[in-house]
Parts: structure tokens; C-alpha cells; sequence
């Protein structure tokens, strides 16, 4: 017990105080106990944008024929739509194992605050469920990236980009969704995770481009982290590339940082202060 808090003591300022360098701990107990999760729960976050490439894609995109992309290409209406559902794809992994999954562990089954009274800092367990959730939506999207090979909807060989971008979204989203969480205190409040994402997923060009949306409402959708996904995908896959992939980029790359410093002041400010 002494031991404990001495370490606690220790942790008030300094580096210490949030970093002991081993996320890895963190990761590897999500390795084991995932042993036991149910696998169709799994796998259903993967199949949901496969359906969706499925019946619109190829059924819808039968009527529709071709469409043109943000930079005025055109393509196939199933090639338009595919590195828009990799994104989700992407989304759906990491959203799912920093929200819920976090949410349950940090309200109900008290585990962080179990972790934090050993060597590890708060920083090393946003990093760790966060890497957790990245492979979580990694498996996903390399999954979906395969169906697209086999479809021939991979149009240019920047498609192999589209998996260290797709790390970059899950890192963003994952991120995010777990300093939300840490703030979440009921089920209902978890709700409102629901509500964003799928107005963002509906409207974010995943389906059509956001052109013929109004100039405001174009706007909206330009401040949506899915649409940055999505464009950035779109033009690896298709192979048109612009100057323009860089803000994407640089989009997540805030997101990232932001959804660590919260996170990270949020645990501590839970469990150590």
C-alpha cells in the first residue's frame, strides 16, 4: 500500500507523472482478453461496409454508371464509393474499441484505475487502448482493401498508400473517441456517438460527391473528419493526387494530438490528482 503511494506521490509532476513508456502492457491485455469476446460481434464491423459496396456499389452502381471525383475524374460509381466505405471501415474499428470498450472499463470494470496505480501513467494507457482500437480498424480495412483488389476497383498503385493513411484515420478517430468517452458517464450519454457518426458517414461524399450539396452545407461537411478520410483514400486509390491530400493529412494529425491531451489530462485528473 506504502508502495502505491509513493508512486502516486511521484507522479504529481514531471514526466513521470504521465509517461513510464510501456503501452504495451496495455495492448497485450487487450490481446488476451479479446480471446474470449465473440467473434461475430467482431466481425459484424466489417461486414457492414462489405454489404454496403455489395448492394450499392455493384447493384446501384449498375443504374448510375459512372461519377466524377472531387478533381473532376471520372470513375466507376463502385470505385467512387469503395475507398469511402475503406475509410469507415477504418472508422468503425477504431470508434468501436475507444468508445464502448473504454467506456465499460473505465465506469464499470475499474481497470484504469487499477493500471494507474502501477508503473503506468495515464499516457500510457490512452496510448495503449488507442493502438489497440488502430489494429482493430487496420484488421478491418486490410480485409476490405483485399475485396477491392479482387473487384479491380484499386485503379492506381498509390492504393498501397491507402493502408498507412487508413492507420492515420483509425489513429485520429481512436483518439478522439476515447477523450470523449472519458467524459461519458451513463449508457444514454453513449448515444450521442451513434448520432454523430452516422450523419457523418451519410453525408460526408461517401456516396455521392459533395458537390451537389449547397455551397453552406458543402462547408459543414468540409469540417467532418470522415470527409478528410474519404477524399484522402478516394485520390490513393483512384490515383489522383493533389496538394490538397496534405491538409488532409494534417487534419488528422491535430486530431491525434488533441485526442492524447485530453485523454491523457482526463485520466489523471480521474485517477491521480
Amino acid at each position: 500500500m506504502s508502495a502505491v503511494v509513493e508512486m502516486t506521490a511521484a507522479r504529481r509532476g514531471g514526466v513521470r507523472a504521465l509517461w513510464a513508456g510501456n503501452p504495451g502492457a496495455v495492448v497485450q491485455r487487450g490481446l488476451i482478453a479479446a480471446r474470449s469476446s465473440s467473434w461475430a460481434v467482431v466481425l459484424s464491423g466489417f461486414f457492414e461496409p462489405v454489404f454496403y459496396l455489395a448492394s450499392m456499389g455493384i447493384g446501384l452502381g449498375k443504374l448510375i454508371g459512372d461519377v466524377q471525383t472531387a478533381q473532376g475524374a471520372s470513375v466507376s460509381y463502385a470505385a467512387f464509393i469503395a475507398p469511402a466505405l475503406l475509410a469507415v471501415s477504418a472508422m468503425n474499428g477504431a470508434i468501436y474499441d475507444s468508445t464502448w470498450n473504454v467506456f465499460f472499463k473505465l465506469n464499470y470494470g475499474k481497470l484504469y484505475e487499477g493500471m494507474l496505480a502501477t508503473s503506468l501513467g495515464p499516457l500510457d494507457v490512452a496510448l495503449g487502448e488507442i493502438i489497440y482500437a488502430l489494429l482493430r480498424g487496420l484488421a478491418y480495412a486490410t480485409g476490405f482493401m483485399i475485396i477491392m483488389q479482387i473487384l479491380g476497383l484499386n485503379l492506381a498503385w498509390t492504393a498501397l498508400l491507402a493502408l498507412p493513411a487508413v492507420l492515420l484515420i483509425a489513429f485520429g478517430f481512436a483518439s478522439l473517441g476515447m477523450a470523449v468517452t472519458s467524459y461519458m458517464k451513463t449508457f444514454q450519454q453513449m448515444d450521442w456517438i451513434n448520432f454523430v457518426l452516422l450523419p457523418m458517414f451519410l453525408f460526408s461524399a461517401t456516396f455521392y460527391p459533395i458537390t451537389v450539396y449547397p455551397g453552406w452545407v458543402q462547408q459543414i461537411v468540409m469540417a467532418l473528419p470522415l470527409w478528410h478520410g474519404v477524399e484522402l483514400i478516394r485520390g490513393l486509390t483512384t490515383g489522383i493526387l493533389s496538394v490538397d491530400m496534405l491538409w488532409h493529412v494534417l487534419y488528422y494529425v491535430v486530431m491525434i494530438a488533441v485526442g492524447l491531451v485530453f485523454t491523457t489530462k482526463r485520466l489523471r485528473a480521474l485517477f491521480l490528482d
